[in-house]
């Protein structure tokens, strides 16, 4: 008995693709989610962004809150209240139905440090707002690649297991006909498992990703239909082009590391500052009140109800031996944190030289495996052409059939780790959104 396998285009297999993609898809009627979707519904619901802006926003509004002190800061209350003898204070004014206090900084050198601290803060968040940006680019663009990668598996998987079964099928024919052995039938019968095992494989690791997508985007897991097409072609490598200099030109982390550096630099110089003279203006506005007894302890004629002062407040250290501590550890940390800026520097060039090579090496083994995976084809091909001719035997277009297959998931496997390696170097130049976002870029 010969058996001839179904040819790729035949309209068996048309049908098997179809039903097989009827039954991976979670919604048949869902709309295609691309990935330039996918990423922006990640960028406005996933929780890291929503993180990284709420932490811009802090910093912002710290370096207000320091910028404002310098315009004045005014107050309104009262201090009313009973008086026995001399009128005491309360809460260190005098007790009075109207107390205004106008206050505000004029110069305080240590101030204006801070304040510029401030600042770079505000700017590192910058940094580390695109950092966190470009985070969630590359896992949407890597789940959404892997998850493409196991969808197309599991409809190839689904031809494999349709010829293994056919297999197994006439090989259980000539056991019967005494034509094959038990040992033969067995092989044919692992050649199915193994198929069913991978499809397993394929199966839980698409539900994984699409659960992991599902949680970046928002959508629920049952509406996440994606589109293979919508992944741009990565641009090319060339490997004599060395990428370090380029990466840490537009490293966030490198930018992050610079800014905090020079903050911590003014920190230390604000402690030191605080050793200098200071200037505050200070303004208050107070009416008194005629039971209070102020009419006892001032001269006839001399009490007044309204009552003001306007000035400034000057403060000059003498000596102050726990401050200059405080500055001496404000140098220190300032000194370690440009020592860390230098580090981040020096690690991001070496990655980035080390992910460049790693990607060229990647590329070379998906080159091999595709290799490969024609070979077993040919070899496929041509143990078919033998059957067909009944010069070759069932066993040989099983092994060739296995081996193909084999070959398939191995390049799939190849083709995978090399978009990773290159997403990874993407986002190490900064040209990882750019190349996400291409569609959006050209409209």
């Amino acid at each position: 008995m010969t058996l001839r396998l179904p040819p790729w285009l035949h309209p068996t297999a048309l049908l098997t693709l179809f039903i097989a993609m009827l039954t991976i898809t979670p919604a048949a009627h869902a709309e295609p989610l691309s990935l330039e979707r996918a990423i922006q519904l990640a960028l406005s619901h996933s929780t890291g962004p929503a993180i990284a802006q709420a932490d811009l926003q802090r910093t912002f509004a710290s370096y207000l809150e320091l910028r404002n002190s310098y315009l004045p800061q005014i107050t309104a209350g009262s201090g009313l209240g009973w008086t026995y003898g001399y009128p005491l204070s309360i809460e260190g004014s005098p007790p009075a139905l109207l107390d205004v206090v106008a206050q505000s900084t004029v110069f305080n050198p240590a101030q204006r440090q801070l304040l510029g601290a401030s600042k770079l803060d505000w700017r590192a968040a910058e940094s580390q707002n695109k950092d966190q940006r470009a985070a969630t680019i590359q896992d949407v663009a890597v789940t959404y690649a892997e998850l493409a990668k196991w969808e197309a598996r599991l409809l190839r998987l689904q031809q494999y297991e349709t010829q293994s079964q056919q297999m197994e099928q006439a090989v259980s024919e000539r056991v019967q006909a005494g034509v094959d052995s038990a040992v033969d039938l067995n092989k044919a019968k692992l050649t199915t498992a193994r198929v069913r095992l991978h499809q397993a494989e394929a199966r839980g690791a698409a539900d994984v990703l699409r659960r992991h997508l599902s949680t970046l985007t928002g959508l629920p897991v049952s509406s996440i239909e994606i589109e293979s097409e919508s992944i741009p072609s990565l641009p090319p490598l060339a490997a004599e082009e060395d990428l370090s200099e380029k990466a840490v030109k537009s490293s966030p982390a490198i930018k992050f590391a610079e800014q905090h550096s020079l903050a911590e630099a003014m920190r230390a110089s604000a402690e030191r500052r605080s050793l200098l003279p200071s200037i505050d203006f200070s303004a208050q506005y107070a009416r008194f009140s005629t039971f209070n007894n102020y009419s006892i302890y001032f001269p006839a004629g001399t009490f007044q109800v309204n009552n003001a002062t306007i000035g400034f407040g000057i403060r000059v250290p003498i000596f102050n031996a726990a401050e200059r501590a405080r500055a001496e550890a404000a140098e220190a940390e300032a000194l370690k944190a440009k020592k860390q800026a230098e580090a981040a520097r020096d690690q991001v060039a070496e990655q980035t030289l080390k992910l460049q090579r790693a990607a060229e090496q990647l590329a070379a083994a998906r080159d091999v495996a595709q290799l490969e995976y024609q070979i077993a084809q040919s070899g496929l091909e041509a143990a078919q052409t033998k059957v067909d001719a009944k010069t070759g035997t069932l066993h040989e277009l099983n092994d060739a059939s296995v081996q193909a297959a084999e070959h398939f998931l191995q390049f799939q496997d190849a083709d995978f780790e090399y978009q990773r390696a290159r997403l990874n170097l993407l986002r190490a130049t900064g040209d990882l959104e750019k190349w996400a976002l291409s569609n959006s870029a050209s409209k």
